[in-house]
């Protein structure tokens, strides 16, 4: 568990004390939501796999204010899993429940090392990646965004970074503003691994089926123009998630099936934000 987690526990004990109408809410909260999160894993083809004890009881925490700072949603999970398209939905979805601006959203990808010399001195991207491994946690600089996390969990103001994808592997340091919101998202590769995880408070694991995974990766490589390089890449980025993103799963508070459809999990977070409006009567964040 965090050291955040911890300290937001201190902190409901705190408010039992000091704010009993803000605890009457949490309790409320709380129960509805169980009832929710154990309908969805009861049903057909349920949007999660495994969750966590406490989950429940600490995102109430955070949804009736009873934490006093934002909260940290880690995301990971194998290449073509549908980490980012779960986040890019729920962020969606939040946006027009909330009708307000609460979540900074962080993506790993942006922490790449810069090698747009080296792509340079190579010739291009191609043969650059001959001998670069880019399916490693090496390749990302994962301190720093560890550290714009923090921040950002500090209610401070950050300048984050933008890797450009489109094959010069250069890095525009300090290229996007970004203000602390009661909801941080970080999604990516390498997202829960040790040295990195321990800062969230929800740490979230996407699963899929190998068949499924690799077909979705060639529908992907086929639109970015990779060709006949798409059969390695995919082999690399296979074996190198066994060993170093598979294992994050045993870490998870939830594990997500990677395959429901995007509207069962757009419906579900709906409905739990749906839920804490008409708990709460007010907007908690």
């Amino acid at each position: 568990m965090s050291v955040f987690v911890e300290a937001s526990v201190e902190n409901v004990k705190q408010s039992r004390v000091t704010n009993p109408i803000q605890h009457s809410s949490f309790q409320i909260l709380e129960k509805a939501l169980n009832d929710l999160f154990l309908k969805e894993l009861n049903s057909a083809d349920s949007i999660f796999i495994k969750i966590s004890p406490n989950v429940v009881k600490k995102i109430a925490m955070f949804m009736s204010g009873m934490a006093f700072r934002p909260a940290a949603i880690g995301i990971c999970g194998e290449t073509a899993c549908g980490k980012s398209t779960i986040v890019q939905d729920s962020i969606c979805v939040i946006n027009e429940i909330l009708h307000n601006d609460v979540v900074t959203r962080i993506n790993t990808d942006d922490y790449y090392h810069d090698r747009s010399y080296e792509v340079e001195m190579a010739g291009s991207f191609e043969e650059f990646a001959k001998n670069y491994d880019l399916d490693v946690p090496e390749a990302i600089e994962l301190s720093l965004m560890k550290e714009h996390i923090l921040m950002l969990l500090n209610r401070q103001e950050v300048y984050l970074p933008k890797y450009d994808m489109s094959g010069t592997a250069k890095r525009l340091d300090n290229h996007r503003f970004a203000k602390s919101s009661s909801l941080i998202f970080a999604e990516g590769l390498y997202t829960l691994i040790d040295g990195v995880g321990d800062i969230f408070d929800f740490k979230i694991y996407v699963d899929i089926d190998r068949n499924v995974q690799k077909k979705r990766f060639f529908e992907r490589a086929e639109q970015r123009g990779l060709g006949v390089s798409a059969d390695k890449i995919f082999v690399n980025a296979a074996q190198k998630a066994q060993i170093h993103v598979h294992p994050c799963i045993k870490n998870a508070d939830i594990v997500l099936n990677g395959e429901t459809s995007r509207e069962k999990y757009k419906k579900f977070v709906n409905s739990v934000l749906s839920l804490i409006k008409s708990v709460s009567r007010v907007n908690l964040l």
